[in-house]
């Protein structure tokens, strides 16, 4: 039996604690996950494998998303192969467009057998919205200041060129 801690990334702690059987798929924990926080699955989501640290790595989405073949999926990965150990961790993006997180974690690892997945423990309430995040990146722009700051402006009159030639 596994037992994961999902906590949700909002200011109020939101914690839920699952149990449920090894062989499980991540497919099955991503709708285990999303019921015990009380949305219906519905929405696009992935898992992101991660290390101790919490950075994100490889994705694992809810559906295979190649062109051609097989390529990782939920559906294809079993929990006790992304999970092998405890404290093993992933991160849980749920609805993309609301973009729903969650921090899930391998807190225990038993030879009891679990059929069943429960929620054994609830605190704290899911809000309303879920909260914005703010993504920070490096400001590319910023390196082309020093250059030519109307580099993009180059023409005076667009209707000038002659386009014919092209």
């Amino acid at each position: 039996m596994y037992k994961v801690r999902a906590i949700l990334d909002v200011d109020e702690d939101v914690i839920r604690t699952i149990a449920f059987d090894e062989n499980l798929s991540l497919e099955k924990l991503h709708f285990e996950i999303a019921k015990a926080f009380g949305f219906d699955g519905g929405e696009m989501a992935s898992f992101y494998k991660s290390d101790s640290e919490w950075n994100q790595g490889l994705e694992i989405p809810l559906f295979n998303m190649a062109e051609a073949g097989e390529e990782l999926s939920m559906a294809s990965c079993i929990t006790k192969e992304i999970l092998e150990k405890k404290n093993d961790k992933l991160i849980y993006v749920y609805d993309f467009l609301q973009m729903w997180t969650f921090y899930v974690e391998l807190i225990e690892v038993s030879d009891e057998k679990n059929q069943d997945t429960t929620t054994i423990l609830s605190i704290g309430e899911v809000p309303n919205k879920a909260p914005e995040k703010v993504f920070e990146s490096d400001d590319i722009l910023s390196d082309f200041e020093d250059e030519d700051e109307d580099m993009f402006n180059d023409f005076e009159d667009l209707d000038s060129l002659d386009l014919d030639n092209y």
